[in-house]
């Protein structure tokens, strides 16, 4: 036998015994196929509810303006009836074109992509029809790719065309297929990648949608865009091939290959109609609804499922316009090479509502998430307006005397053997609290914090300022001796918080910004109104009213805010006063070596709190440290970024413009607030018991102005009507020794003349006082903001310096 015959003849052979195997293999197989097919004869397959996919949740703002979503895969549900009928056949023709010719499963298909596959090395075709597509998203989710896995998928899809219209069938896949982008269904995608909804595609772009179903990476437009153009194009070719497309309309489009072919589309995902980005609004919506609440749910995992799957919507209280406001101000603070940022928080007046939050240049996952709205800088002297509030509760007057001569050295009461010396800022001998607080005085501040009470001022800080964030079990203010100049730590959303206590007749509303939470059904799961001192919280059903009572008299709040319009006009923030003549009032912060600088800023419709700084850390914001700042700095003659500066600016520009636009909200706001009451009361000259000392006169009068931290001075404020001379606890009569100083001058040597001599002059005698017990400083353990402070008639009363005694001139009697 040749060679030639014994090589046919072992092929032959070969041959056969792989056949034999193969149909030993088929046999041996088919009856576990068989009970693994019959298994699940008895198992319904059918499609639920197109309003049971999972959905994404909105947030919109309070006038229901989308601003925000929650998405753990981005899906929108869209009926088949809205859709375009060349948009479904583009799916069709690139899917399964014989759709609605099979049962489930295409036998023709499955040879046809067999032997094309084994023909041809480059992409490989599928063979799976629409029906089982759907069958894998819907049922076969998680289970591993084995012998059985395609027998469970034709089974599932010819048991699923039983149960199921094709239509309903269509409509599913369309809306569960995975698009790329974390987009899921033509909706979602539509959104990603043109900013459009899927009822407006055009038979193109939902080609290129269609395209995307083989290999969602692969043929990513944004991110492979050769291999995009390359699909497309086979795309188009299946188009025609269909009679979807004319061969000339495809032509037009021109030859895949150039740069002008069918432009890519850019993801839209940005897009202002249809924001999926996270943002600090949404952070903080999230952190309420998953941590802060139960309304969702009473487990975490119930909570999370409904907020990124539930489809439900969130309303919350921001305003969308504010809010783009608040972001364009941004820009009042130059770019610079230091990384000075600046937040802003705005409040509504009345409620307390939050209507623009800026926490910063923009939310980045991972890497800058830190809502500096809510993170807490050293204030400068911007808490100084609650230091004030509380000397006003505890009986203090607009024209009371105090001295904010520098430098100064005040008692720590916290550790004695350290005084806390002020050495910096701007000095101001002995005029009224007024002017003082105009031009933010450090010394006459940390003086009055002291007369107050430490604890007092820290505790009227608590009540003025309550939130979720700031209680004494969240957050420890410490009643430092340098509190009024700002050594405590607060943020954006704490002090306008306290301001808007002020802001709002002693009415304090804990800041809030949801407003109405609706499940997917449109059910009301949770709202909350505030009208007036009314707040009502309505959740799972039941609403819930409470009276909030005024945290601070209504007549204090007036005087604050009185005094405080001052720093617009002639004060720390003159320069930057509302347009149109607009009132407001407010307190700049500027903290030691310029590292953190303040607004707080505030109209009767609009609180807001704008902080500018380096959110890595304490940076001197210098002309040496941010170049970029020194031509605004030399225009204002300061070395370092302050208050009245970049902050006051961003206040400016926001609230201009945020009161032109939510002047319907506001129509029938009051323009100004209710003028504060007369004065009831002489002006008195408040001090420091321990660190001031008193005399009463007994005889003389007291100069008018007299070099020294002891000086009294004519009121800037006009005094009222005679009344008692002494506000406070009365002073006692003298308790302590005195001392009686040399009260006559020397006499000086006339030159001879002649005639008859002259007399030798004599220095006039000054007055005579009797030293008196100062009394004590308010004990730690007075909690009533209202037990008054010491002070004395100026006219009747020298209050000078312990330390340095009594001033020459003035004589002393027992």
């Amino acid at each position: 036998m040749s060679k030639r015959a014994n090589w046919l003849l072992r092929f032959v052979v070969s041959v056969l015994a792989g056949a034999l195997l193969i149909t030993a293999a088929v046999v041996g197989a088919a009856p576990h196929a068989w009970r693994v097919l019959n298994a699940h004869d008895q198992v319904p397959v059918r499609l639920g509810a197109l309003g049971g996919l999972t959905s994404r949740s909105l947030i919109t703002d309070w006038k229901g303006a989308q601003i925000g979503v929650f998405e753990a895969e981005s899906t929108k549900p869209i009926r088949l009836a809205t859709l375009p009928s060349d948009v479904v056949g583009a799916f069709l023709a690139v899917e399964d074109s014989d759709f609605y010719g099979h049962e489930g499963v295409n036998l023709r298909s499955l040879v046809r992509a067999a032997l094309a596959n084994f023909q041809y090395t480059g992409d490989r075709q599928g063979a799976s029809t629409i029906t089982q597509q759907l069958v894998k998203i819907e049922f076969l989710g998680g289970l591993p790719r084995d012998g059985r896995y395609k027998i469970l998928q034709a089974r599932y899809a010819t048991m699923l065309e039983k149960t199921s219209t094709k239509q309903d069938i269509v409509e599913r896949y369309l809306n569960r297929v995975f698009l790329g982008n974390n987009a899921y269904g033509i909706q979602a995608a539509a959104e990603v990648y043109f900013g459009k909804s899927a009822s407006t595609l055009t038979l193109e772009e939902a080609g290129l949608l269609a395209g995307l179903v083989r290999a969602p990476s692969s043929y990513d437009p944004i991110r492979n865009p050769l291999r995009a153009r390359k699909r497309f194009g086979q795309v188009l070719e299946r188009l025609v091939d269909t009679g979807l497309m004319t061969a000339e309309r495809a032509a037009a489009l021109g030859d895949p290959a150039s740069p002008d072919y069918f432009r890519l589309p850019e993801t839209k995902r940005e897009a202002a109609s249809s924001p999926t980005s996270r943002t600090y609004i949404s952070e903080m919506v999230r952190d309420f609804l998953l941590n802060r609440s139960t309304i969702l749910g009473d487990s975490y995992a119930e909570r999370y499922n409904t907020l990124y799957r539930g489809g439900i919507s969130v309303r919350t209280t921001i305003d969308k316009e504010a809010q783009a406001h608040a972001e364009e101000a941004a820009e009042k603070l130059p770019p610079n090479s230091a990384g000075i940022e600046s937040a802003l928080i705005s409040l509504d007046t009345a409620t307390g509502a939050i209507r623009a939050l800026r926490g910063g240049s923009g939310f980045v996952p991972g890497r800058n998430e830190v809502n500096l709205a809510l993170r807490r800088r050293q204030t400068g002297s911007s808490i100084k307006m609650f230091v004030l509030t509380a000397a006003l509760e505890a009986g203090v007057q607009a024209s009371d005397l105090i001295d904010g001569t520098l430098p100064c050295t005040m008692p720590n009461p916290e550790q004695p053997d350290e005084p806390f010396r002020i050495s910096n800022g701007v000095s101001k001998p002995t005029t009224s609290l007024a002017e003082q607080t105009w031009l933010s005085i450090n010394c006459a501040y940390a003086r009055l914090a002291q007369i107050v009470g430490l604890h007092r001022v820290v505790n009227g800080i608590y009540r003025y300022a309550k939130s979720p964030w700031l209680t004494p079990e969240t957050f420890r203010i410490l009643p430092y001796a340098s509190l009024s100049t700002g050594a405590n730590e607060l943020s954006p959303l704490d002090m306008a918080s306290g301001a808007q206590t002020l802001a709002n007749g002693g009415l304090h509303h804990e800041p809030w910004f949801v407003a109405e939470v609706r499940g997917a059904s449109g059910a009301l799961l949770y709202s909350q109104e505030v009208n007036g001192p009314a707040v009502t919280v309505t959740s799972r059903g039941l609403p819930l009213t409470k009276i909030v009572q005024p945290v601070l008299a209504k007549n204090v709040a007036d005087q604050a805010v009185d005094i405080l319009k001052q720093t617009l006009v002639r004060g720390t923030a003159r320069r930057t006063p509302l347009a149109d003549g607009r009132v407001a009032a407010g307190k700049t912060g500027t903290q030691d070596r310029n590292t953190n600088a303040w607004f707080v800023g505030f109209t009767p419709q609009l609180t807001t709190a704008v902080w500018v700084g380096d959110p890595k850390g304490y940076t001197p914001m210098t002309r040496r440290q941010v170049p970029e700042f020194r031509a605004d700095l030399a225009a204002i003659g300061q070395n370092g970024v302050v208050g009245g500066l970049y902050p006051a600016r961003i206040w400016k520009a926001y609230t201009d413009a945020a009161q032109v636009s939510m002047q319907d909200t506001y129509a029938d706001s009051r323009p100004d607030w209710d003028a504060p009451p007369a004065a009831v009361r002489n002006p008195v000259r408040l001090y420091l018991p321990g660190l001031d000392c008193i005399a009463e006169v007994v005889s003389g009068r007291l100069p008018a102005k007299v070099t020294g931290t002891w000086t009294t001075v004519v009121p800037t404020v006009p005094p009222a009507p005679a009344v008692p001379a002494v506000v406070g606890t009365t002073i006692p009569p003298p308790s302590v020794p005195t001392t009686t100083l040399p009260g006559t001058a020397t006499a000086t040597t006339a030159p001879a003349t002649i005639g008859p001599a002259a007399p030798t002059p004599t220095a006039p005698l000054g007055p005579v006082v009797r030293v008196v017990d100062p009394g004590t400083t308010i004990a730690p353990s007075v909690t009533d903001p209202t037990v008054p402070v010491v002070g004395v008639d100026p006219d009747r009363f020298l209050v000078y310096d312990c330390t340095r005694g009594v001033p020459p001139r003035i004589r002393t009697t027992p």
